[in-house]
């Protein structure tokens, strides 16, 4: 290849250009950062040592010298709102909502944050409306969340379910569990209110959004078990199985009471044996054992219980065990059965509650709404101990 003479002018050339350029950059840089107050400097020393209280101040001074630093009104908006001082985000957010200069875009995210204060102070008519003004907006989706959580707080089950069906239409997310819980929700307002037609509409509506609703098939069979269709509430809680066999146990008493109800106990007694046997549970086998005891006698019972044991050994399991073999058990050996029951009963209790699968919040009941995390369906129908034992 032939050498280019010229390559001796250009390469001094583009050395001289990318020289002047970094110089520039670093005037640029040292202007910039002589223009930013020393308190902007203090509160990142501070930050950088975990010094958050004294860099909040610091902060505070650089946006009362310097107005225009929209993003540090944000920063600090967010952090007084996570630190519980609700007032001083409301002040913050309030102040670049007013101001006329910013883009739309931070406007639409100064509306969101403030709207999210007033969420954190319980003003929620005040966060609503704030929130509506966001739709149609790039902010609409997570402004549809926050509605979404303010309407299940005031119990404005309607509105939520509208709400839902406008995210699912512009998002493609589906709400129809949501939307069940809602109408499951307006159903039992209208069962305390001793209307169960309108109760059962509503949970048509519930199993039509989410045919796989246990929620709806629950209450639908307590309606007609109330209206005296024994059969229909039975066919509306056998139905579970279908949906989610693991929800089984929350109507094994129901059923109990409906077989009964029309001479047929031992049906009602098969057909739980069946579901344990293959759907296997703590509260099933509580309710199947004390049925077993009650109407096949000790023996039975200690069978039962006995191969459950053995197929999944938990401590709850264990303490039936032993209350079947304290009633085959002489009076000389009694006592010391109840010792070891009782010793197995109090480690058990510990492990008999339900946990949010979302949040991980125990707790000894059931709850279809987790009260921490506020997600519906979170909380498995199994004990900790199951859970334990399957994982």
């Amino acid at each position: 290849m032939e050498f280019e003479y010229w390559w001796l002018i250009a390469l001094p050339l583009f050395f001289g250009l990318g020289w002047i350029a970094a110089r520039v950059d670093i005037r640029t840089l040292v202007t910039e950062s002589r223009a930013l107050p020393e308190s902007y400097f203090r509160g990142i020393n501070f930050l950088v040592n975990e010094q958050q209280d004294k860099a909040i101040e610091a902060f505070t001074e650089v946006v009362k010298v310097d107005p225009q630093t929209v993003e540090l009104h944000f920063a600090l908006g967010s952090l007084f709102r996570r630190r519980g001082e609700v007032e001083r985000a409301i002040r913050m957010h309030q102040a670049l909502v007013e101001r006329a200069d910013l883009a739309t875009g931070q406007r639409l995210d100064a509306i969101y944050e403030l709207a999210q204060d007033y969420l954190k102070a319980g003003l929620l008519d005040r966060a609503e409306e704030l929130f509506r003004r966001l739709e149609g907006t790039p902010r609409e989706d997570a402004a549809s969340q926050a509605l979404l959580e303010i309407y299940e707080q005031e119990r404005e089950w309607e509105r939520a379910i509208e709400t839902a069906r406008r995210a699912e239409e512009r998002t493609g997310r589906s709400f129809q569990m949501d939307i069940a819980h809602y109408c499951c929700e307006l159903a039992a307002n209208e069962l305390a209110h001793a209307r169960p037609a309108q109760a059962r509409e509503l949970l048509g509506r519930a199993l039509a959004s989410h045919r796989k609703s246990v929620r709806a098939s629950i209450l639908l069979g307590d309606i007609e078990r109330a209206d005296g269709q024994v059969e229909a509430a039975i066919e509306a809680w056998k139905r579970i199985e279908s949906q989610n066999p693991a929800y089984l146990s929350m109507v094994a008493d129901r059923l109990l009471e409906a077989y009964r109800s029309i001479e047929k106990p031992e049906v009602g007694l098969s057909l739980l044996q069946y579901y344990l046997a293959n759907h296997p549970s703590l509260d099933l086998l509580a309710v199947v054992f004390r049925e077993t005891m009650a109407r096949q006698g000790a023996a039975d019972a200690h069978r039962l219980v006995a191969d459950e044991v053995r197929r999944n050994p938990t401590l709850n399991g264990l303490a039936r065990l032993l209350e079947a073999r304290i009633a085959l058990a002489a009076d000389d050996e009694r006592a010391e059965f109840e010792l070891v029951r009782d010793i197995v009963q109090q480690h058990s209790r510990t492990l008999a509650m339900y946990l949010c699968d979302q949040c991980g919040f125990r707790a000894r009941q059931f709850y279809w709404h987790c009260p921490a995390c506020r997600g519906w369906e979170t909380y498995a129908p199994r004990r900790t101990e199951e859970r334990e034992l399957s994982a």
